[in-house]
């Protein structure tokens, strides 16, 4: 039976298990939940229900205004705590003005008063450039450089300059054409490009601390210029030209350092020569002259045994390297001429003079035996 049928125990019980009237004990109301939940929030902002005085409606106005202060005041303090990481700094400036340079940790400044920058201090930045120039002797060249970099003072980077980072690259821009259009073509090809990167760094970093820019630069890395691609072909030949005849004066300072040092050697060898010669004939001249001295004084004392001697001994010289012999008897006698036939073969047979020098030397002693024989024979007639 249906709890709401007629005759039914309708007026005492329903579904729910409650009973009709006062007491009912049935599910709540949600109109009913959703009111008293209002009045709570009311009570706690220091508002009232429905059965309180006059006043409510006020109170309930100002407890929503309470509500958006608070939300408000959270907001502000979201945006005004921050972080400063260990590689940054900050700078606050207070209604404009320069505040104060924060370090790393958890910090808080107070919008709109105060203004925040807040910048990476320790990471190396790098800008690029790549333009055509003109160089000292008037040609023109295409350079590309990259210029590294970071920021040293938070405070001048931020308050001095309005773009730093663009016043870099102006001034990066003007301190290389100063540096090119002083200096010529062949060095910034070739061998000069260190010299031009650190001259570039030297006056790009003197530009930045004059402008006061917070801007330190690290390096400046010249990359290999080129000349312009409508000309590159001429400029290719050019460079070509210039390494065959850097070559060639290679080989030929090669070939003169050969050259050279043989030359003295074979002079300081001629040098030594002559002074060996000129002391030589010194020496032999000396020699010469003190034999005459000593041979004028024999002279004068037996003319006749030194007359024979000297004809001995000049006769002895002159026919030691023949091969003749002449052999002179007695007075009335034929001289006889010999000619050692089997020595003289054996000589030109053989390959070592030293035979010959010495059969020579024997037929030279047994003639001036012989000579000297003969002549003492005469004179003891």
């Amino acid at each position: 039976m249906a709890w709401n049928e007629p005759g039914g125990n309708s007026n005492n019980q329903d579904p729910w298990g409650g009973r009709r009237g006062g007491d009912r004990k049935g599910p709540p109301d949600l109109d009913e939940a959703f009111r008293k939940l209002q009045d709570s929030l009311k009570g706690l902002f220091g508002g009232s229900n429905k059965r309180d005085s006059g006043n409510g409606s006020n109170a309930g106005g100002f407890g929503l205004l309470g509500i958006g202060l608070v939300v408000l005041v959270a907001i502000w303090l979201y945006s005004a705590v921050y972080s400063v990481d260990e590689q940054e700094q900050a700078v606050v400036l207070r209604f404009g003005e320069y505040h104060e340079t924060v370090g790393p940790g958890l910090n808080i400044y107070f919008p709109p008063m105060d203004s925040k920058f807040q910048e990476n201090v320790t990471r190396e930045r790098a800008y690029t450039k790549q333009g055509q120039m003109l160089t000292e002797d008037e040609n023109i060249i295409e350079v590309p450089l990259t210029v590294q970099y970071k920021i040293s003072n938070l405070k001048d980077f931020v308050l001095n300059v309005d773009q730093p980072e663009v016043s870099l690259q102006h001034a990066t821009d003007s301190a290389v054409r100063h540096v090119v259009g002083s200096t010529e073509m062949d060095q910034v090809l070739t061998e000069g490009r260190e010299l031009l990167a650190s001259t570039v760094h030297e006056r790009l970093q003197r530009f930045l601390d004059t402008y006061r820019t917070g801007i330190t630069v690290t390096q400046v890395n010249v990359q290999s210029a080129a000349a312009p691609r409508e000309v590159q072909e001429a400029f290719d030949d050019v460079i070509r030209a210039r390494e065959d005849e850097q070559r060639e004066k290679n080989m030929a300072e090669t070939y003169a350092n050969g050259v050279i040092p043989e030359a003295r050697g074979q002079a300081q060898r001629m040098l030594e020569d002559a002074s060996g010669y000129r002391d030589e004939v010194i020496s032999r001249a000396t020699g010469e002259a003190d034999r005459f001295t000593k041979l004028v004084t024999e002279y004068r004392k037996a003319p006749e045994v030194t007359r024979e001697r000297l004809y001995l001994d000049t006769m002895q010289e002159l026919m030691s390297n023949t091969s003749k012999v002449l052999v002179t008897g007695d007075k009335g006698q034929n001289n006889l001429l010999y000619l050692p036939l089997d020595k003289m073969i054996d000589s030109r047979a053989s390959s070592s003079p030293s035979p010959e020098s010495s059969a020579t030397s024997a037929d030279a002693g047994t003639r001036i035996t012989d000579v000297q024989r003969g002549t003492r024979t005469r004179e003891s007639r």
